[in-house]
């Protein structure tokens, strides 16, 4: 919205404010950050056994969003890195975060099906793609 946030205002101290806020934005979206028309194709790339073919995979699926969710999830996923180098300090390691985001990011336009299967791939994509951000955003 228009609305004007003053983020020195002491509420927003508590960390656990803004990242359940921009939990809730991700998941509040009407469509994921990774389209229902590509959550298969993710799944399908994270479950190829050869590594470098199943990197190539997902850097192209990544590449093939559109312009606004491609741009979106390189600055999020940019933000989500630097979270991760605190992990020492924040207990967020890249299986936290993936476990986190996963389902947000990525997820069916159906729930039917085996959800705990599909979030433990969803999970997978995630910490793949902050795993090779350097190789998937090259920039």
């Amino acid at each position: 919205t228009d609305e004007h946030l003053d983020l020195d205002d002491g509420r927003w101290e508590d960390i656990h404010v803004i990242t359940g806020a921009l939990k809730l934005f991700f998941r509040e979206l009407p469509e994921p950050l990774v389209p229902f028309s590509h959550f298969d194709k993710f799944i399908a790339a994270i479950k190829m056994q050869e590594p470098a073919r199943r990197g190539r995979c997902i850097r192209d699926l990544v590449y093939s969003l559109p312009p606004a969710n491609h741009d979106t999830m390189m600055f999020l996923f940019r933000h989500l890195c630097r979270v991760i180098e605190y992990k020492e300090e924040n207990r967020m390691s890249v299986q936290s975060v993936a476990i986190v985001f996963g389902p947000t990011l990525l997820r069916p336009a159906s729930e039917e099906g085996n959800m705990a299967m599909h979030m433990v791939f969803q999970n997978q994509v995630v910490e793949h793609i902050l795993n090779q951000y350097s190789y998937i955003f090259p920039d």
